[in-house]
Formats: C-alpha cells, sequence, structure tokens
C-alpha cells in the first residue's frame, strides 16, 4: 500500500493517518510485480518529484522548537537521568545530532518524498551501524540501532545519514570540498547498490552480505600505516568483544554470588535502586515473568539455549544519546559456572519518533515494531532479538525489546577519522542501508527513480549541507536551554 508515486510527504501528512504497514515488493499485485512496470512506477515518481528537489530543506515559520520537542520527549523518561541525555548532547554538534531523530523525523516530514515506501530504520544516523557478531559468529557490518523503525519514505534515511557524514566532517575539521565529497560518495554508493539489487533475485538480494576480510581490505586502502595497524588489531580483537570481557568489567563477587558494579547515575544495581525489600522483589519478579514471556518470541530451538541459563542479577543501565532516560535494564545470567555468562539488554520501546508522519505501527507492541524492523533490515540479527509489555510497580504498561548486550558490538570512532577514513565508511554504510531497503521495498521502482546520473546525489548533498547548518542553530538552543537553566543537565563528578 505505497502512496501516489507523484505526491510529497508534506501532501501526505494532510491526510488522515493509517497504520504504517510492511512496504514495498510485498504489497504488490501478482500484476504489478513485472519488472518493467515497477521500473516505470519509479520513472513517474521521478517525474513527479524530481530529483534535484531533494535538496530542498524548506521548513515552515511554525516548526516546533527544537528544545520543546526533546522536553516532551523527557516527559515519559526517568527525570533523573534526562540531564545526562543533555550532558551527552551537548558535548558537540555531531553529538547533539545523534539525539535528534524526533526534531530531524519533523523535519523530514516536510521535505519532497517520491512515495516509494521501504522498512525504514528511522535514525540512520552515521553511529548507528557497526560492526556484531551473525548467529553463525561471523564478523559483519550492519544497521545497529532499530528503535525508530517503521515503514516510512526511503529518502528519510538518506537524508538522515547525509545530514550526520556532512555533521561529523565539521566535526573533525574538514574543509567543506572534503566534506562535500564524502556525502556524495555514500549518495552515489546508495544510488549504485540500489540499481545493482534491482537486476537481482529476490533471493540474491535477501541473502547478500559483505564479507569482513573484503571490508577490511576498503578500510585499509584508505588509512595510514598507523591507522591500518589499529583497525586490524580491533578486528582481530572482536571475539574478545564478549559476555565473558563484559563479565570481568561489570561485575564483581558478594558472598559467592556475581552482582553488577555500580556507577550511578549510569549503572544502578536493583539492590541500589530499590532499598525497600518487598519492592525490590517485585520488580525482580515481574523482570523474571517478562524474561519467562519474552522467550516465547523466540525460535524453539533458542528458547531451549536460553533456558539454561538462570538469572543472577539486573541493574538499571543509561544508553546511548537518544535513548536516555527511557527504562533500561542489563540482566546477568549465568550458566555452567562463572565461566558461562550472558548480558541481555531489556530496553523499552516507545513509539517510533516517525508515527505521528507515517502513520502508526501495524503491530499493538512498540517492541515487537522494533524487533520485526530489527529482522527485516538487518542481514543477520542477533538470536537473543524478542519482545514483551509488562505492568510494572507503578502501574503503567511498557513495551520492552530483549537483546544481547555485548557480542562482538563495535561501532566506529568517527571522531578520530580522515577524510578517506570517512569516505570509506560512508560508502559502506550507504551500501549497507540500500541492502537493508532493497529487502523490503521496491527496488527495482527505486532504482529507476535514482538513476543512473549523479543528479540525486548531487541534491543530497545539498541538502546535507543545508540540514547541518540547522543542526548548529539547533544545537546553540540547547547550549541556550542549559545556561538559562530552562533545562538542568547533569555534571559528571
Amino acid at each position: 500500500m505505497s502512496a501516489p508515486a507523484a505526491q510529497p510527504a508534506a501532501a501526505r501528512s494532510r491526510r488522515p493517518r493509517r497504520p504504517a504497514r510492511s512496504p514495498g515488493v510485498a504489497q504488490l499485485t501478482i500484476e504489478r510485480r513485472d519488472p518493467v512496470g515497477r521500473a516505470a512506477r519509479g520513472r513517474a515518481a521521478r517525474a513527479a518529484v524530481p530529483r534535484e528537489s531533494h535538496a530542498e530543506l524548506s521548513l515552515p515559520a511554525s516548526r516546533p522548537d527544537p528544545v520543546s520537542l526533546l522536553e516532551r520527549q523527557a516527559a515519559t523518561r526517568l527525570p533523573e537521568l534526562v540531564g545526562v541525555r543533555y550532558f551527552r548532547m551537548l558535548v558537540s554538534p555531531f553529538t547533539f545530532s545523534r539525539g535528534t531523530a524526533l526534531v530531524m523525523a519533523h523535519d523530514l516530514a516536510v521535505t519532497p518524498a517520491s512515495g516509494l515506501t521501504v522498512q525504514a530504520c528511522g535514525d540512520a544516523h552515521l553511529s548507528n551501524f557497526g560492526f556484531f557478531a551473525s548467529p553463525e559468529r561471523r564478523l559483519v557490518f550492519d544497521i545497529n540501532d532499530f528503535d525508530e523503525t517503521l515503514p516510512a519514505p526511503w529518502e528519510w534515511d538518506v537524508k538522515r545519514l547525509a545530514a550526520s557524514l556532512e555533521i561529523a566532517g565539521r566535526g573533525n575539521g574538514f574543509g567543506r570540498r572534503r566534506r562535500r565529497e564524502i556525502v556524495l560518495a555514500a549518495a552515489a554508493s546508495y544510488r549504485t547498490a540500489m540499481r545493482s539489487f534491482a537486476a537481482e533475485g529476490n533471493l540474491g538480494v535477501w541473502f547478500t552480505q559483505e564479507d569482513t576480510d573484503r571490508l577490511r581490505g576498503r578500510y585499509e586502502s584508505e588509512l595510514t600505516r598507523r591507522q591500518r595497524g589499529q583497525s586490524g588489531r580491533e578486528l582481530a580483537r572482536a571475539p574478545g568483544w564478549d559476555d565473558l570481557a563484559e563479565f570481568s568489567k561489570l561485575t564483581t563477587m558478594v558472598n559467592g554470588r556475581p552482582r553488577i558494579l555500580a556507577e550511578p547515575p549510569l549503572v544502578v544495581p536493583l539492590a541500589d535502586l530499590v532499598t525497600d525489600r518487598v519492592e525490590a522483589g517485585e520488580l525482580a519478579a515481574g523482570m523474571s515473568v517478562l524474561l519467562s514471556r519474552y522467550r516465547q518470541t523466540l525460535q524453539e530451538d533458542r528458547r531451549m539455549l536460553i533456558r539454561q541459563f538462570e538469572f543472577a542479577d539486573m541493574a538499571r543501565k543509561a544508553v546511548g544519546v537518544g535513548s536516555v532516560g527511557t527504562r533500561c535494564w542489563i540482566i546477568l545470567m549465568m550458566g555452567r559456572d562463572r565461566s558461562d555468562p550472558l548480558f541481555l539488554q531489556v530496553k523499552e520501546a516507545e513509539p517510533s519518533v516517525l508515527s505521528q508522519f507515517a502513520g502508526a505501527s501495524e503491530f499493538a507492541s512498540q517492541g515487537q515494531r522494533v524487533v520485526a524492523g530489527q529482522r527485516l533490515m538487518q542481514a543477520a540479527s542477533d538470536i537473543f532479538l524478542g519482545w514483551q509489555r509488562i505492568t510494572g510497580p507503578d502501574g503503567e504498561q511498557r513495551d520492552f525489546y530483549v537483546r544481547a548486550l555485548r557480542d562482538w558490538k563495535r561501532s566506529a570512532s568517527v571522531e578520530g577519522m580522515v577524510p578517506r577514513g570517512m569516505r570509506t565508511h560512508g560508502e559502506l554504510c550507504g551500501w549497507t542501508l540500500a541492502r537493508a531497503h532493497a529487502r523490503t521495498g521496491d527496488r527495482i521502482a527505486i532504482g529507476a527513480y535514482l538513476g543512473a546520473k549523479d543528479v540525486f546525489d548531487q541534491a543530497i548533498a545539498d541538502f546535507a549541507a543545508a540540514y547541518a547548518d540547522q543542526n548548529e542553530r539547533d544545537y546553540q538552543a540547547l547550549a541556550t536551554a542549559a545556561r538559562t537553566d530552562r533545562i538542568t543537565v547533569w555534571r559528571a563528578g
């Protein structure tokens, strides 16, 4: 049920919004599966919404105050952690941009869109791509944040990625020409990959993965000798970024039992968070119920595996930048002995920031929305990925999704990249995003819309530069709010 090709997002947003359902090819009739017709659909969309129009960033005078949007998000979050979120966002315009998925969703909703939808990430920021282990214990590169995933225009993800590259380049002191080259390369990588996927069969697209050795070659060919050595060591150490390594860092032994170490307010064990024994018991019991029900969302073989672990301890943990303040727990599970730990992350799932513009999720559970989107977009997903709804001690029902806390996960250090390295990283992110979109959207129509020339790439580079300017103004607005005590910012130490 894709929107009409000729309509931009701004026009569609004035219509009553329906639930956002699985997009793209899955919704096509048998007659419309014809590649020729699908390509014609893409070219018709291009005629209605020219590729050059994606350079536009004409924000209305009624644009919401970005600080007000952040305050609105904070209203449903843990008050004692909201200041941590502001603290992290105020480090730089780049870290600020990581927490502004809601702000940018408002802005993207009034930009031109082709009417071709995909399962969108919703927060395709440069920092939300990285390495992790596949179920076969191979190191893979993919998108790794799906809190905002929802069927939506594919352009929104591309524009968020491009803007984050431009912002990162400014933060690293790159000149205007270098920054534009980086963004152009990422957009071209997305475009050419999508056109390549358009020529492949459905199974070919679904099972496409980038080999880690090839990824390493692409990275290291663009790095200095010192950086190549560091990159190689990081990838070689990947199998050490596991639960056993986390166990040694995050726990201590108390009366012969492992307990999670406190690092308030970032990590607060249950025993420190709730001093009342009855309330602590209720919370632990509730988490036990969640884990029991969560197992039912896993495949049968994975249910068998997780039943072999037993609950040991739990703690509240502040995570990410944009997610700080949402309810998030780390759960320590123990297997056969002390050398066999498993850390799970149980993270609150709120409605996607895209939902007021692209429609509410078809899933009643926001946790299921996140899990379904991640499984659709990732080439290989966490075997412990599941969801559940729980009623808390305050009587409120909340949705959560569950995943492994640490499984070789590693994101690139964007702040330390040189121009060549960032360009290569951006190209890889562009390819990865195209593969995710090709799995769920009409890749033939999108490929035809993009075309063989760099018209779209140039427009996206213009948009990214304009949005980076807007991001700096919004960052200053948050800084002013902190100086005038409109918001309270946590101070480390």
